[in-house]
């Protein structure tokens, strides 16, 4: 699209990058993937170019960053057994590679997509502030918390924007997470620890909204915590989502049982080199509240929300 300039996304073969893909196919976009294709309808389009490229390998992402302005960085791996040994590699590793690339080839703005887990146990009374000194306690969190340091100081040392936004759990029909979590719910063996656990909630519509302001806003810099104005726990969340869905209310379980859950997920994935949609990580990061302050986010990307509450967005699951 005409004054718009080039965007290249990581990971557009994945479900929150192929979904900005998808929200973004009229502008002049290079889609970055290593072995999924991206969906149809993004394809053999004249301001869209497709590149396959390995973020282990250095060499390989040069091409894709030709002309580029602005990175958008969804591309890791999440649903794998044995986390703890890949996410070392795949979030720092990897995102020092594109980083790498990113400043040789004289892109102008980085923007990594981050979690406010990273700050640790955070909650409605007591919010992620945008600190990089937490001290969170999963694999996932540990290693984003690392991609955040290592773009700030990068990027401010090569004179290249750089922004982190901190997303809650995005919501709606399409989310894999939420399309699982339904699934699991329709055949009756959906569970949750008893723990109650805030989560902040952001719908699909304003996820998009808010990441493409980022884009847009030539003085969009730091970090933004992406979220809404409701405050539940993942407990409520499933069971008003359970109840408009029409499936059995979650089962209560205790930890151990969902740890098991998760272990037995893990040995598939291992024996069977398949998806692990639990895994024992998720679990501990799960169970931390997590809760962001959106100040910034209301001042300067999205002022006025599509939906505040999840309530107000049941329609689109």
């Amino acid at each position: 699209m005409a004054g718009y300039p080039t965007i290249l996304i990581t990971g557009a073969a994945g479900n929150l990058g192929g979904l900005l893909a998808n929200h973004l196919k009229d502008r002049d976009l290079h889609l970055l993937t290593h072995k999924k294709e991206v969906a149809k309808e993004l394809k053999n389009l004249s301001n869209i170019q497709i590149f396959k490229a390995d973020l282990g390998q250095k060499e390989t992402l040069g091409p894709a960053m030709k002309g580029v302005h602005t990175i958008v960085h969804f591309a890791g791996v999440l649903f794998k057994a044995n986390p703890e040994k890949f996410l070392p590699i795949t979030n720092t590793l990897y995102f020092n590679n594109l980083l790498d690339a990113a400043i040789e080839e004289g892109v102008k703005r980085v923007i990594l997509i981050s979690f406010p887990h990273v700050e640790g146990e955070t909650t409605p009374q007591n919010p992620a502030t945008g600190r990089l000194d937490g001290k969170p306690i999963s694999v996932h969190a540990k290693t984003r918390l690392q991609e955040e340091k290592d773009l700030f100081r990068k990027c401010s040392e090569a004179g290249i924007e750089s922004i982190s936004l901190r997303i809650g759990m995005v919501y709606g029909k399409g989310i894999l997470m939420i399309d699982t979590a339904e699934w699991f719910g329709k055949h009756h063996i959906l569970g949750i620890w008893k723990k109650p656990t805030y989560i902040h909630l952001i719908s699909k519509d304003d996820f998009l909204a808010a990441t493409t302001a980022a884009i847009d806003k030539e003085d969009a810099s730091g970090i933004y915590h992406i979220g809404d104005e409701g405050v539940q726990t993942l407990q409520e969340f499933l069971d008003k989502a359970a109840r408009y869905k029409r499936y059995r209310k979650p089962w209560r379980m205790p930890l151990w049982m969902v740890m098991t859950a998760a272990c037995g997920f893990e040995l598939i994935s291992l024996l069977f080199n398949t998806r692990s949609p639990l895994t024992k990580d998720f679990v501990t990061i799960g169970q931390v509240s997590y809760y962001g302050d959106t100040t910034r986010m209301k001042k300067e990307l999205l002022p006025e929300l599509k939906y505040k509450t999840f309530e107000d967005g049941l329609e689109t699951f």
